[in-house]
Formats: structure tokens, sequence, C-alpha cells
């Protein structure tokens, strides 16, 4: 059974899953339904804002920094120089139950080097569409043992982030020879995945 997280919490993985490796870190979200158009003109369909939520990681030294654009997991890179981390892939809508974008990381390749692995959302082209965190519901994160296929950690995110238009959702730390998950759930301004790295420069 999952162990459901609030905001702040932190957990072992490793610790009570002897010989935990791949794993599979879920996010998922759904769009406020809204009334008529609005001000967003043509970006809703049937009722709904059409946001385009990326999911994103960053691979992060003891230092807490990011040394170079590899080490960004993104749409535009998907899979880790090392093969430990892989994102399947963009979703455009957010549309649908389960799992909006997934992220496998196999936890004995990562390399030794690698202390941290944030877990960012962020909304394209937020500016442009002038769309926000507050416009989505239902936001989680969760991980997956790809071993049994259980749920270990689900973290569903409750804050109201009204005009937060980047989220700072998870970080999987390594703590003395342990895999940790620590629930972030930080609403933050950046209005772009470069934004959002300058606090690991």
């Amino acid at each position: 059974m999952a162990i459901n997280l609030q905001k702040g919490q932190k957990i072992s993985l490793t610790k009570d899953n002897a010989g935990l490796s791949k794993i599979m870190v879920g996010l998922g979200w759904d769009p406020v339904e809204q009334g008529g158009k609005g001000l967003f003109g043509g970006l809703f369909k049937g009722g709904t804002p059409n946001i385009d939520c990326d999911a994103s990681v960053f691979v992060l030294d003891s230092s807490d920094k990011i040394r170079n654009k590899s080490d960004i997991i993104y749409f535009g890179n998907l899979t880790h120089k090392s093969g430990s981390i892989r994102h399947m892939g963009d979703n455009l809508t957010g549309d649908g139950d389960g799992d909006d974008e997934q992220i496998m990381v196999d936890l004995l390749k990562v390399p030794k080097d690698v202390a941290k692995l944030v877990f960012v959302v962020n909304i394209y082209d937020c500016v442009k569409r002038k769309q926000h965190f507050g416009m989505i519901k239902n936001a989680f994160i969760r991980i997956i043992n790809l071993s049994n296929n259980q749920e270990l950690v689900r973290y569903n995110l409750s804050d109201d982030y009204s005009n937060k238009t980047a989220l700072f959702v998870g970080e999987l730390y390594r703590h003395n020879e342990e895999w940790k998950f620590g629930a972030t759930g930080e609403g933050d301004t950046a209005t772009s995945i470069s934004e959002m790295l300058t606090r690991y420069r």
C-alpha cells in the first residue's frame, strides 16, 4: 500500500524495499473546467483550458548544483547520458486519467557523483497563453516499484498555486547509502525551465 505524503515530509525508499532499483516516477494533473471561452479564446477545448504542462528532472551534484545541459532531462533531452534516467515523452494536454508524464529511473545506475534528482513541472508558453497553476487540479507525483508495479509513495499537491507558473514537486536524494524522497510542492513564478534552473547554478 502506498504511503501518502504531506508537503515537507520525507521517506526512505530503499530502507524497507531491499534491492529496489528500477522505479517509475509518474506526474499527473487535470485542467480545471471553465465556463465558456472567457479571455482564453481558442485555447479552450470543451470548456476546459488546453494547458501544456512539462515535467522535467534536474540532476544535481552534492552542492545542489547542475553541472551541464545534459543534466537537464526534459522533452528536448529525454535520456541522461548515464542511461539511468529516461523521460517517456511530452503530454500536450493533461487529458485523461492516471499519469500525464512518466520518468524511469534506475537507482543502481545513477552515477555516484549525483546526489539529488529534482522533479519539476512548468507550463509551456505560460506568458503568451496567460496560464498558471491555479488552472490545474488533482496534481500529484507517485513512485512505482517496477519489479512488482507496487505504488510506493504518492504526494497529492493540495496548495493553492494561483499565479504560480512553475512547481518544484519532489526530490529523490541520497542519504547515508539510502535513496529518499521528499515532497516539496513549492510554487514559483519562473516562466521557463531556464528560469527554474537559476537556483541551481
